[in-house]
């Protein structure tokens, strides 16, 4: 992963499971093209600034310990992915992480992240860096297998890829 300069766009705090991201009344929209008008649907003001495409791609959400915990309903990350956020996390659900590396949705693993809504920050491949404050705080990174699966957008893209360089089109 290269460094990626953004802007904190919301703090939420720990334990924010699947159904405060993409709340169950919504299940019965599982497109990923119709379910990212439905991330954090319980929080107006967010929600809202989503919807307007006020947030701009690769912005980071920054939450505390166990982010997506409940639960494993794919439609939680496909929320996400649909903004093209970033989430920066002391600790993601075990699920909800296989879920973000299948479907692309880039995540960080910080357990001693420190940062406020509007703050710059620097994510890079062994450390987050908030600008805004100057501080750095280590991550721990993907295992490299996982990371790759990220970078080609998903498992999908990923496996597509592997199987034309076996066949010899790139």
């Amino acid at each position: 992963m290269t460094n990626i300069k953004s802007k904190v766009v919301a703090v939420i705090g720990n334990d924010i499971s699947t159904d405060i991201i993409y709340p169950g009344r919504f299940m019965a929209t599982v497109l990923p093209t119709e379910t990212p008008q439905y991330a954090f649907a319980d929080n107006a003001e967010l929600n809202k600034r989503l919807k307007n495409k006020e947030i701009p791609p690769n912005s980071v959400i920054v939450a505390g310990t166990n982010f997506g915990c409940g639960s494993s309903r794919e439609q939680a990350v496909s929320t996400l992915k649909g903004h093209e956020l970033i989430i920066v996390a002391k600790g993601f659900a075990r699920i909800f992480l296989q879920n973000a590396i299948n479907l692309g949705l880039r995540t960080v693993v910080c357990p001693a992240i420190e940062a406020e809504e509007g703050d710059e920050i620097e994510i890079g491949p062994e450390k987050v860096t908030n600008v805004t404050k100057g501080k750095s705080f280590p991550t721990q990174p993907l295992p490299r297998a996982r990371q790759a699966i990220v970078d080609a957008g998903g498992l999908i893209p990923y496996t597509r890829k592997r199987l034309l360089e076996k066949v010899g089109k790139k």
